[in-house]
């Protein structure tokens, strides 16, 4: 399937040849006919299949066929953080470039005065978080009663962080009669209640599995004291100085103190999570990007705009709370059909967290000891070990001196369970598109 088949305008056809793009993922050709017959939708796949492209040319097409007579905002798309509405931000405009289709981002950490401009001057599109945009309609500086389109975009993630409310404060002050679309990389029973809520009989798409991941990329866990965490990080990341790594801590200190301790053992390292300005957040990501920075620790909400081609390398230096974090998490890297690494280190007191993870996937996890960095007391995984133990070391380490005895995680299940998944089978392999490139924002 081409993207001509799809029914979008020549102009959205032309910017997308002169990006290289060529043919639609999965979620592109199931979504964009159905937005542009005008349906609601409620659409899922898993991060990178490309789903702002999904919903950004079909809105594009439809602020382009109707001009505007006002100054009134007509389409709105909502993200959880700064980074996303920037970086969808960024594409739409790379999308409409040879359409007329004014359009501005509101969001935190910045001051308000270009956002008013903006606003003043009149805009087809905005791209907003929640928390900003309920400023500007207490200021009455923006009027969304001309909202002919709305986009919820990672709407799992904006629920997880407590917009709720906001977003039915936004979804009062908008035009009962209007397109309405949530996308999602997973889809927790409170984001269909929610849909309920304020959609039209909409269309569902899903295009994998609930909570699947990619099949390229590769898991596993290096049991480890929680002392000496930082350490083993250090270890692994000098393993490999060239390889990219995103690193995953549970708090905004955590992940300051551990870029700190990255700079001083000469690794060049950068944090990002909310407590940091915009401007710094995105310094952080551009040089992360530009290869200047080679390790960049993030927390889970402020990785949420992090969108990296070929990133080879996830590290959880903490698990997350939540198992469906997760997915989220390692779905930077993996991405296109390319080979990736989720490595998670695991202390006693993340056994719990890692079980549930492993329950959440239905796969096995590659234990493995890293030699020097075994834990003094084996791991107690509590019932059912979370995949295959190998002893200390591992395939990739080096080989153990003679005598030495590597220490073995704990646990009754069998060597390859499948951690509860019904009836041990793995979900399906996603099927990447067979040829030409593919707006994977």
């Amino acid at each position: 399937m081409s993207f001509q088949s799809l029914g979008l305008a020549p102009a959205l056809l032309r910017a997308l040849s002169e990006q290289g793009y060529q043919t639609p993922t999965p979620i592109q050709q199931a979504a964009i006919p159905l937005v542009l017959e005008g349906h609601d939708l409620l659409a899922g796949a898993q991060t990178g299949t490309g789903k702002t492209a999904a919903f950004g040319l079909p809105l594009l097409q439809h602020l382009s066929d109707r001009p505007n007579p006002g100054r009134r905002p007509r389409a709105l798309v909502l993200t959880p953080t700064r980074e996303l509405a920037v970086q969808v931000h960024e594409s739409l405009r790379g999308y409409g470039k040879h359409l007329r289709v004014p359009s501005t981002t509101i969001y935190g950490g910045v001051g308000m005065g270009n956002q008013l401009d903006a606003l003043r001057r009149g805009v087809d599109l905005v791209i907003a978080c929640p928390g900003r945009l309920i400023d500007h309609i207490e200021r009455r500086s923006v009027d969304l009663s001309g909202i002919e389109l709305l986009v919820l975009d990672e709407a799992d993630r904006m629920l997880d962080m407590g917009f709720l409310p906001s977003i039915r404060r936004i979804l009062a002050r908008l035009p009962k009669q209007r397109q309405t679309l949530l996308f999602s990389a997973t889809f927790a029973e409170p984001i269909r209640q929610l849909a309920l809520e304020f959609m039209r009989q909409p269309r569902e798409v899903m295009v994998a599995p609930r909570n699947t991941v990619a099949e390229t990329i590769a898991h596993r866990v290096h049991p480890v004291d929680s002392g000496r965490k930082r350490a083993l990080l250090l270890h692994l990341l000098a393993a490999d100085t060239r390889v990219q790594t995103l690193v995953f801590a549970r708090t905004k200190h955590g992940s300051d103190r551990l870029a700190q301790f990255l700079e001083k053992a000469g690794v060049r390292a950068a944090a990002i999570h909310g407590n940091k300005s915009q401007n710094q957040r995105q310094r952080a990501l551009a040089e992360f990007k530009a290869g200047k920075v080679k390790v960049l620790v993030a927390t889970d909400i402020a990785a949420r705009g992090i969108d990296i081609d070929q990133l080879p390398r996830v590290i959880n230096y903490d698990l997350p709370m939540v198992a469906e974090d997760y997915v989220h998490r390692i779905g930077r890297t993996g991405r296109n059909g390319a080979s990736g690494q989720a490595i998670s280190l695991v202390a006693q007191e993340d056994a719990r967290l890692l079980r549930q993870i492993v329950r959440l996937l239905g796969r096995d996890m590659d234990i493995q000891e890293v030699e020097g960095f075994a834990p003094a007391t084996p791991i107690r995984w509590g019932e059912g070990a979370p995949g295959k133990a190998r002893a200390a070391g591992g395939a990739d380490a080096p080989r153990k001196p003679a005598g030495h005895r590597g220490r073995r995680p704990q646990g009754k299940a069998p060597r390859h369970a499948h951690a509860g998944a019904p009836g041990g089978h793995r979900p399906p392999r996603p099927q990447p598109p067979r040829h030409g490139a593919t707006p994977q924002a």
